[in-house]
């Protein structure tokens, strides 16, 4: 058997280790609440605080159009919050049942779904600000470019580095 394998995988271990798939899902989770920790953080705070904007004078003498973008802030970061908070949910009821790769792979969805609801809560609240700020176009240009680099950050630039590196961990040493 090739190391790293396991008794009736036709691929070798893609991590290098030699864990079983219970090992491998405990550190998959482990992995994922790590994660989960820095993006929810950012989510509840920034959802803090768009719910207190409601309340403070001026947002009384906003556009029509940016009330209707805050309500959209406003529920894009509920969604987010409720996301990246599935997973505890997942845990507790999965908890003690032996189904911790289906748990994984079920809050790894909700945590990439949160995570695109929190780009997108971010984008929204930064077009608010942003139409206060300075003009309506110049709002929407500035966000737009954040967006394309959030894109880039979160999505282009792992899927480069999967497509480049594809290969070369399995790959046996030289010698």
């Amino acid at each position: 058997m090739a190391p790293g394998a396991q008794r009736g995988d036709t691929a070798p271990d893609r991590t290098g280790r030699q864990e079983s798939p219970e090992e491998r899902a405990d550190r998959r989770w482990s992995d994922l609440l790590q994660e989960v920790r820095v993006a929810q953080t950012g989510s509840q705070v920034l959802f803090g605080f768009l719910l207190s904007v409601v309340f403070m004078p001026r947002f009384a003498q906003l556009e029509q159009f940016d009330r209707n973008l805050y309500v959209v802030t406003v529920v894009l970061g509920a969604l987010a919050t409720g996301s990246l908070a599935a997973p505890v949910s997942y845990h507790r009821l999965f908890a003690g049942r032996r189904l911790k790769p289906q748990l994984v792979q079920a809050a790894a969805r909700l945590v990439a779904i949160g995570l695109v609801l929190l780009a997108l809560t971010i984008g929204s609240a930064l077009l608010l600000l942003l139409r206060e700020a300075t003009s309506a176009a110049a709002a929407a240009w500035i966000t737009g470019v954040v967006m394309v680099y959030f894109g880039v950050c979160w999505l282009l630039l792992p899927v480069f580095h999967l497509l480049r590196h594809n290969g070369r961990e399995r790959r046996p040493p030289p010698g």
